[in-house]
């Protein structure tokens, strides 16, 4: 880890720590204790294992998408290292932007080609922004209404990442299906972008004439970027398109790896449940899994690492809908935000020291 990552690491264990002081400082601490006497250990060692299972399927994604479902040298530890060290860096980077870089890494030290690791991480993501999507939709359709009587604001962040997330999928969608129309497409925004700031390079200098050299120097400097920006966005599409391809060819290994995504998601979506079950709380099942899904929908419009702050925010105001105390919601609050976001990043510290030397 570079000294950058560390100060992520120990600055989001630091804000953390103050948001949960936030949330318990009007709490007697005699409260919080009392919250803890009836409480079902059997439930949340079902939610801690939710989470190590939900790592499990992934790890076993990869490993259908590298090697098949034959046998191979690589141990299960290898595959199950991979999903941690992206927790860990999805932990500590604004939007997530470093679980892929981490995974490459991790898959590199097992002796896969960077290229190779490149493309099946590539048709990972892919099937997993579908499998999210699918069940975004179904929230969509089954749960939003709940939350739209009872928190108009939350319910435009959960429409404003649903949104997102389709737009996302449609553009992959596109570059899969109509890949001259999308590449085409980029290049008109990329050109209307670029002749934007052009012109208001020319309105700069007409106002400012004592500025024009240093204008014309910002509008070849312009050019250049727009030459690196348009292979740069061909690159990516190609990438896109390439994988795309791969997978209407491997349609085993992709009905495998969809099978093992969603029971991903699914354990992971009902980590509250069990929570709430340890607390004492009856809860409808179906109903806690989607406003699990609301919440990691709100939480992919937040640009700090792992959505701190919006997590905290919005699984209080739906869970309080619960009839949960001021004590067991906070210490519901602590729980799900350990067992989702603190574990990984602990488990993947611990994961990307550790590696088995080639």
């Amino acid at each position: 880890m570079t000294r950058k990552n560390k100060l992520w690491f120990v600055g989001m264990l630091l804000f953390g720590s103050l948001i949960f002081w936030l949330e318990a400082k009007d709490v007697p601490f005699s409260h919080l204790v009392n919250a803890t006497k009836n409480f079902n250990w059997f439930y949340l060692a079902i939610a801690f294992l939710c989470m190590i299972i939900a790592y499990y399927f992934e790890s076993l994604i990869l490993k259908v998408l590298l090697i098949g479902r034959e046998k191979s040298n690589y141990s299960m530890w290898q595959f199950y290292r991979i999903p941690l060290v992206q927790a860990l860096f999805n932990a500590i980077t604004p939007f997530s932007s470093g679980g892929q870089p981490a995974q490459l890494y991790a898959l590199s030290t097992m002796g896969v080609e960077v290229g190779r690791a490149s493309s099946l991480l590539m048709t990972k993501f892919i099937i997993y922004q579908l499998a999210v999507l699918v069940n975004f939709i179904l929230t969509m359709i089954f749960g939003f209404q709940l939350v739209a009587q009872h928190f108009g604001g939350l319910a435009f962040l959960i429409l404003f990442g649903f949104v997102i997330h389709v737009f996302a999928i449609v553009f992959l969608l596109l570059v899969m299906f109509q890949y001259k129309f999308t590449k085409g497409m980029m290049h008109t925004f990329l050109n209307l972008g670029v002749y934007v700031i052009d012109k208001f390079y020319d309105l700069v200098r007409f106002i400012f004439k004592s500025r024009t050299e240093k204008v014309k120097e910002l509008k070849r400097k312009l050019q250049d970027k727009q030459l690196k920006w348009k292979d740069s966005v061909d690159e990516k599409i190609d990438t896109f398109y390439n994988e795309g391809q791969h997978l209407k060819n491997e349609k085993k290994k992709v009905m495998w790896a969809v099978l093992y995504t969603m029971m991903q998601l699914i354990v992971f979506y009902a980590i509250p449940y069990f929570v709430l079950l340890a607390l004492g709380v009856q809860a409808n099942f179906l109903t806690v899994v989607f406003m699990h899904i609301m919440i990691v929908m709100i939480t992919s419009i937040f640009p700090l690492p792992g959505g701190a702050g919006g997590a905290e925010y919005s699984f209080k105001m739906l869970f309080s809908t619960f009839g949960l105390a001021q004590p067991q919601l906070v210490l519901a609050l602590f729980l799900w935000r350990f067992i989702t976001y603190y574990l990984g990043m602990f488990l993947g510290a611990f994961a990307f020291l550790y590696k088995k030397k080639q």
